[in-house]
Parts: structure tokens; sequence; C-alpha cells
């Protein structure tokens, strides 16, 4: 995979995968008088205490710093607006003008970052997570110097490709790795580094020397090959089409990308930064393929195998460590041994489409439309009629009851998926690279397959994959991976942020039939190739599809692409699947809370070395109905803010505090979810509580113009059109997967809004939020960091206080408690 810091020219989605702590050992290992050596997180001890201990005033610093420094000449303003430019400098004059320009210097740092001692290093660390990564790291000249050139694009896309012959390939094929990316990262216009980093399997970890060995063949091959002209321009055609048919995304990020492209870029290129590499300059691309050799290395190597074997400890994030000098010699020994595989260039990319006209549409509705539907399938059709784009959405949801039925059966259905991507990647990698992504994911209801890019060659990867599910087989060293894989997944959930934790618990306590991860976990080291080979029939035995297909596709051909796959999947003398029994039709359920109660559900935090605590305090409302909707999101947009100020500004609760709506399937409520290592999830949902009591009166003394203007102001969030295909298609599959099927959804809550009075908000509050009313529906979950394991045991010896329920176990709660009945789950969708 090649990645970089350009946004505008991404043929693939996933991005290298950087841990902060890692980074900041990187920037540790440099030199100390650089400003990349320092700690850029900020912190307690870097703002207050170290300062004060050197006489310094921190605040005093800042605005000496703001004094010397803030002047017009070194700014730059973007402003995105419909209105005329007249008004648009009207504007800009009485907003900016008075500014002052003190003409002023940009501010640049000499010098480069890692001097020798830190060059020729090898440096093993011990990350907090399961698993094995390699990080190769190279101090280069600025890409930006060359950015017509593209050295670094070139050379990105090369080592991290992922095609046959491919470094990636080969590490792949020995079971060694399983992701790789490589290119530019950290660049300014004084220094920049070029990254490779690797994934590692088990084996992979085992076998660094011959992995490095084959990099640098690799980079030799590319030395001894010389600059390729066709590739070059495939991949010069590639990024123009990426940037004339790029989606549109928020204003609020393409102001901020165009102003900071004015920093670097002469203004004829503000716009398209270093997206267009135009100029074909083989010297260029040599000199800075020179600059990746074994003297200017730096290799950091993560694994937790060398846990007790550091004798160092990076300062700000306590990452044990240690460093060798790592010689020429060594590396050209590792070469000289590493397996004899065949590395070779990309043969050219046949997906790169050749076809972009626009196909006619002749009904323009405006959502989506039920074209097709028969016992194995219903498909939902919406032609572009906004974007104008060559682009397509194609979601085919396969319902699979089997997928639920045991935790054994859900990692199974999982392994399932991640082997069919494998499979997939060396085929479907020039896919992506040429802007046609896919991916083929687990669901709670079976799986996914969605397609999304240019449409031209959409219908040939589809095939591709339809053919590769139909005909999936277990190859036993792909299974080992990819079990490995996943394995170290569930193993890794331990150590996520406390907040992601409780609202997984708030999740399993509310989701009916779903498993908790710790069982699924149990039984991973169980499953053999022999259970996938068995299960795969029984998953597929039954299906149904829900399938939707949107953007630059004719009526026609949206339903030869379900024809097809009914064809290969329903029909013939030996049909993989059936359609389903109408008993057999998954629903979504979602506990209904009672009303009048406080459930709460504690539970200690997963990684013991984490401080932090987290809560989740969620109060249920309602199902979804267009007024009650209105109300619920009215209030959230009003307490937000308040919420924010008094929790964590005033408060200073935690550093993650967060007011937002919560929708399960078609089940609407609010929750706070904060995280703190000051206070203790139970002290904090008192605060909740007491901030509730106290925006009763900002509620209930608000004057009717500022009721109308918040009105207004969640109507014109309602009225923002979506911006691009994916946005709108996620918007409407949304309404599919919930079984609401409310695609004027926008339109109907907007005249709820229109008609909305302000006694009829407070009522809302009064009967459902306000704290101790008898029809308020109310959890809490609680996760108890290491700081605050003492107060967990206290409080769960406490007598509860009245209407409140401990929860004491997630699953027999959750049977205990009736059912919202469920928007989807019959042919047609018909309510249960």
């Amino acid at each position: 995979m090649n990645y970089t810091k350009e946004l505008k020219c991404r043929w693939r989605s996933r991005r290298i995968n950087k841990t902060r702590e890692l980074r900041i050992l990187q920037k540790h290992l440099s030199a100390e008088n650089h400003p990349y050596h320092k700690f850029s997180t900020g912190s307690w001890d870097t703002l207050e205490v170290r300062p004060k201990e050197r006489g310094i005033d921190t605040r005093q610093e800042l605005l000496k710093f703001y004094s010397e420094n803030y002047s017009a000449n070194l700014m730059h303003l973007v402003v995105y607006s419909k209105d005329s430019l007249d008004k648009v400098e009207q504007l800009v004059r009485g907003k900016f003008q008075d500014i002052r320009n003190i003409d002023r210097n940009q501010i640049h740092f000499t010098g480069q970052p890692c001097i020798m001692e830190h060059l020729q290093i090898l440096v093993r660390a011990v990350p907090i997570k399961q698993g094995h990564k390699l990080k190769i790291i190279w101090p280069i000249t600025p890409g930006i110097h060359h950015y017509k050139e593209g050295p670094c694009r070139y050379l990105g896309h090369l080592i991290g490709h992922e095609g046959e012959g491919s470094l990636f390939y080969v590490l792949k094929k020995l079971g060694w790795a399983t992701s790789l990316s490589a290119g530019e990262s950290d660049w300014t216009n004084e220094f920049s580094f070029f990254k490779v980093a690797i994934d590692l399997t088990d084996a992979g970890q085992d076998h660094f020397e011959d992995i490095m060995g084959l990099l640098f063949k690799y980079i030799h091959l590319l030395q001894q090959a010389g600059a390729s002209k066709w590739i070059f321009e495939e991949l010069s055609a590639i990024c123009e089409t990426a940037f004339h048919y790029q989606d549109k995304i928020r204003p609020s990020d393409y102001v901020v990308n165009v102003a900071m492209n004015m920093q670097h870029y002469p203004p004829e290129d503000w716009l398209v930064a270093s997206s267009l590499p135009s100029k074909f300059n083989p010297s260029i691309i040599q000199s800075f393929l020179n600059e990746l050799n074994p003297d200017n290395v730096r290799i950091f190597w993560e694994s937790t195998k060398f846990e007790g074997n550091t004798s160092m400890t990076e300062p700000w994030y306590g990452t044990a460590y240690s460093i060798e000098k790592v010689g020429g010699d060594s590396i050209k020994h590792w070469m000289e041994h590493a397996p004899s595989e065949e590395l070779h260039l990309p043969a050219p990319n046949v997906f790169i489409p050749t076809d972009l006209s626009l196909k006619p549409v002749f009904e323009k509705t405006k959502v989506p439309i039920l074209l097709r539907k028969s016992p194995y399938s219903r498909l939902w059709y919406k032609p572009d009629t906004a974007f104008s784009s060559p682009k397509a959405y194609v979601m085919i949801d396969f319902s699979c009851p089997y997928c639920g039925h045991s935790p054994e059966a859900e990692v199974l259905t999982e392994i399932f998926t991640r082997l069919l991507m494998d499979y997939l990647n060396e085929y479907a990698y020039n896919a992506q690279v040429a802007g046609l992504y896919y991916d083929i994911s687990k669901t709670n209801s079976g799986f996914q397959l969605t397609l999304f890019g240019y449409n031209d060659k959409l219908r040939v990867l589809l095939e591709a994959v339809i053919e590769k599910i139909a005909k999936f087989e277990v190859k036993p060293d792909r299974f080992s991976v990819v079990k490995e894989l996943v394995t170290k997944q569930y193993q890794n959930f331990k150590f996520q942020q406390p907040y992601q934790q409780v609202m997984y618990y708030c999740s399993l306590l509310l989701k009916d039939n779903t498993w908790p991860w710790n069982e699924e976990l149990e039984v991973l080291p169980q499953l053999k190739v022999d259970d996938l080979v068995k299960f795969y029939p029984l998953l597929m035995a039954r299906s149904f599809m829900e399938c939707y297909v949107a953007g630059n596709v004719e009526q026609a051909e949206a339903e030869s692409m379900i024809q097809l796959i009914e064809d290969v999947f329903f029909k013939g003398p030996q049909s993989i699947s059936k359609p389903l029994f109408a008993s057999q039709h998954l629903t979504n359920r979602v506990v209904n809370l009672e009303r009048g109660v406080n459930y709460v559900y504690a539970a200690e935090g997963l990684n013991p070395s984490d401080e932090n605590s987290a809560l989740v305090h969620y109060i249920q409302v309602h199902q979804d109905d267009f007024m009650l909707n209105v109300k619920l999101q009215l209030f959230a947009l009003i307490a937000k803010q308040p919420a924010f100020h008094q929790l964590r500004s005033v408060e200073q609760l935690g550093y993650i505090t967060v007011l937002m709506q919560r929708s399960d399937s078609g089940v609407h409520g609010v929750q706070f979810i904060v995280q703190s290592t000051a206070k203790d999830p139970k002290y904090i949902d008192t605060r909740v509580e007491l901030f509730m009591k106290m925006f009763e009166s900002k509620l209930y003394e608000m004057t009717s113009d500022e009721f109308k203007n918040n009105v207004n102001a969640l109507i014109d969030m309602k009225l923002e059109k979506h911006k691009n295909l994916r946005e709108e298609s996620r918007f409407y599959w949304r309404e599919i997967s919930d079984g609401t099927l409310k695609f004027d959804r926008r339109d109907r809550e907007i005249d709820a809004l229109k008609q909305l009075t302000q006694k009829e908000l407070t009522d809302f509050f009064d009967e459902y939020i306000k704290v101790g009313v008898p029809r308020k529906k109310a959890l809490s979950v609680r996760v108890y960091g290491s700081s605050h394991s003492s107060q967990f045991q206290a409080h769960k010896n406490e007598q509860m206080e009245p209407n409140a329920v401990q929860i004491e176990e997630i699953f027999s709660f959750r049977r205990s408690r009736p059912l919202y009945s469920s928007f989807k789950g019959g042919f047609g969708h018909v309510r249960l």
C-alpha cells in the first residue's frame, strides 16, 4: 500500500497505522536541539511543572510568541461561500482588516533531525497491544521540492504495491506479513521521512533478517531497473482522474486543506497541491531511490516478545526499548541470504477506467425505489441525480441465519470474510489503485459486500468477487495467518480506551442476539481448518440478499447485477443456497428499559495499567417517530455545548466529554460519555444528573427568539445536501438496514420541526429526560480504571438508591426484559 500526506489522490482506503507511542519514540531518538525531538502532545508536566522549575511562565511565553509572530503577512485565508465575490470581499475586510502586519519571516527549522548517531540503528520496542510491526525509516529530501515530479509518490506506489511480484505479495506468500505500507511521512519544507511499515505474523517475527533482506533486494531491483516512464504515466493518469472526479468534502475540511496548501505551493497549484505529478524525471526519482540505502536507515521493530529484554525507557509514554547499530555489511548479508523469491515490477493496470461518460437518467427520483424483488433478494435503486459523477455504489447484504448461531459461528464468519479479502487481494489491488474499492465484512446477520468507485469496470470486479465467494475453499496456510490476526484483534480488545469499553458494554446490554468478545476469544484456539470447511455450507445453506445499487448505473444494469448473483447462488442443478423460510428472516431487536428505573452496570477496566475510568449515561426515549425524533434532536442540540462547558471546562471531569444522540435499529435516545482519571464513574454520574438539573432552568427560561434560532439551526442542518454519492448511499442504506425505510426522513422531520412549539419541547423534556420523572428510562454503564479500583469494590457493596437497579449479569438482564418490535424481519419488512 502506498500512503502520503496528500489526501486528494488516494488509491487505498487503508492508512498506515501509526501508534502515538512509537512515533514519540522515533522523535525521542533524534537530535535534542531539533524541534522534531520535542514532545508535541503536551501535558501538565511539560506545560506547568517543568517550566516552573526553570522559572518560566507558560502563559507569558505564549503571549510573547503571539506578539512576535502573529502577523498578517504569514497568514492565508480561504472563504467558502455561495455569496458573490463583492459580498465575500466586504465580509473579509470587515472581519480581518484589523489584523496587524508586522512583516515577520516564516519560521524555518535549520539542520536535520537525525544525525549519524540516529542512523544505522535497530530499535526493539515493546508495544501495548499484541502483535509485531516493522517500521523502516529513511530521512530524505522533502518531496515537496519536486512535487511535480512526484518521486515519493512513484516509489511509494511500487514499494507499497500488493500485486503479483511485489514485496508484499512475496511476504504474504511466505506467511510473514499481513499488511505493508510505504510512502513519505512527517514532511516539512526542511526535512522529511520515507517509511515502510509492515505488520508481521508470528512466523514473520522469526524471519526479521529475511524480511529486511527482501526489502532491500526490492529497492535494489528498482535501482537496477531505473525509473519506468509507463509506470509514471499510468500513475499520473490515475491521479488526474482522481482529481477531476474527486468527491466533495465538508467545506470546513476543504478550506483547511487549501489554506495549508497556500503555505507550501505557488498560487497556480493552491487547489491541486502535489496531487497531479506530471513531469517524468528519472534522475530525480533515482536520486530519491538512492537515499533509501543501508547507511541512512532507521529500523523500529515492535513486539511483545521483547518484553523483559530491553534496557531503556522512553520518558513520555514509558515505552521500553533497546537500541543497537546495524551496518551496511549486516544488511548486505541479509540480502544475500534472503529467500530467492521472484520480485518484479507490476504489470499494467487493467482496472484503469476508460469510459467516464454519464448514463442517462430518465426518471429523476429523489429517493431509492424498489426496482426488483424475488424470493432470493430485494433490489433498491437510486440513480445519480445530484453529483454528475462516473461512480457507482453497490451494497449486497447477505442475511444468513446460521451466522449468529453461536460464538463459534460468529468467529468463523469473521475468518471467512477475512479469507475472502485475502484471496482477492492480488487481483483486486489494482482495482483499488485505479479508484474502484471493495470490502467484504461480517455483520450481525451474515456478511456484506460493498463496491464503490468508477462504474466502468465495476461489473468485472463484482463477477470476480461473487465467483470467489461461490467457489470458496479453505487454504490451510492462509487460515492459520487469518486466525492469528483475528486472535490478536480479540486479545487487543482489553487495550481499548475505557470510553470504548463502556460503549461496548452499553451495546451488549441493549442489543439482542449479540455475543461477548471474551466468549469468541475463548473458542478461537479450538477452531481448525475442518471447522470452517464444514461451516461454509451451513452458512450459505439459506440466505436472503438485501441489495442497493446507486450512482452512474442504469436500471437494466442494476437488475442484471442482481440476476447474476441469484443465478450463481440460488439456481442451477447444484445451488449453493436456498431462500429463507418465513421464520428465518432476521430481526433487529433492542431491549426496552423499564420506565422510572435507573439501571447501573459496573465493571473494572480490562487493562490494569490504564488509570482512566469511563461512564456512559444513556437515556432511552422512543422508537422511531418523526415528532419525537426532532424533539430529541433539538434537546441534544441545545444541551450539547452547555454540557461540554460544565462537565469538561468548568468541572474538568475528563478530556473526553460528549453529549450525543444514540440510535439502535430505530430506537432513539441520548447519551453522555465521559472518560476521566480525576473522578470515578459514580461521581461523574452524579455530576451528569446535577448538570441536567441545572439545565432545566436554561431550557425553561429560553426566549422565543432563542427557541426559533435553535429550530432554524436544526432545519438548516437537515437542509444541507449530501456532499457525494457515498454519503448519500450510506444515509439511504441506514434506512434499509434498520428496516425503517423512511427515505424522505429529512423532509418529514423538517415539517415536524416547523410545527413544534416551545411548550412541546419542555413537555418532552419533563416527560422523558428530566431527573426523577416517572417515565424516564436510564442506564448508567461504568468502567473503573486502576486509579479507582478501590471505589469499584466499595460501590459494588453499597445499597442502591430508590428506583435504581444494579445489573449483575448482562445476559440474565437481557433475557429478563421485553424487546422493542423490529422494523426488519420479514419478506417485505413486516414488523413483528
